[in-house]
């Protein structure tokens, strides 16, 4: 009789131990519902494979989807934060050390003076930038040299200078990654961003 106590008591003990375990774990993910966060081409496709299963009560209903193989799916930011088109604008490229408009990137300019032209109501701000050599200090310097370089061009071609603001990132903010000419000719910019209208 004692030993069907025992049974019992130990019977008892593991399935609450089983049930406290089961009550900690996380839920499993809901794959493939696209909720008010949903972005990417999988967000707006109807779910496809077998038919989810009835949920029991209490249970939230689960779809089953394929997602997109390479794709990655990102929330959506927040309702009050715009998300800004690509600008038009062209970016202008600089030799090592220096500030002044090189030939070839006059092209770039003067597509930016016509699109600007177009566009009268809108303001923009270029921020200069150097690669990574040299102390932040200098190329603080040398990127405020290199935006407002840009900017002249600008004004120069007819465009209001209460329209174009500078500043300067040196090299805090690169472009692209890397040690070498390959990644320093991408980040010796005059990058042109769009601010209002």
């Amino acid at each position: 009789m004692r030993e069907r106590s025992s049974v019992r008591i130990l019977f008892t003990v593991g399935v609450l131990v089983g049930s406290l375990a089961l009550l900690g774990c996380p839920k499993r993910p809901e794959v493939g519902q696209a909720g008010p966060g949903a972005v990417g081409p999988s967000a707006a496709t109807a779910p496809s494979g077998p038919a989810a299963p009835t949920p029991r009560a209490g249970e939230t209903p689960v779809t089953r989807a394929t997602p997109p193989a390479e794709t990655a799916v990102r929330p959506a930011p927040p309702a009050a934060a715009a998300v800004p088109a690509a600008s038009p604008l062209k970016d202008v490229f600089f030799d090592f050390d220096k500030s002044n408009i090189r030939d070839d990137q006059k092209a770039a300019l003067n597509d930016n003076v016509a699109w600007l032209k177009g566009n009268s109501r809108v303001k923009l701000t270029v921020e200069g930038h150097a690669d990574e050599r040299g102390t932040a200090e200098y190329n603080l310097g040398l990127g405020e040299r290199r935006a407002k370089a840009a900017k002249d061009y600008l004004v120069a071609a007819g465009i209001a200078a209460d329209r174009v603001a500078t500043i300067s990132y040196g090299k805090e903010r690169p472009f692209v990654l890397g040690h070498d000419e390959s990644a320093w000719k991408w980040n010796r910019r005059g990058h042109m961003v769009i601010t209002g209208q």
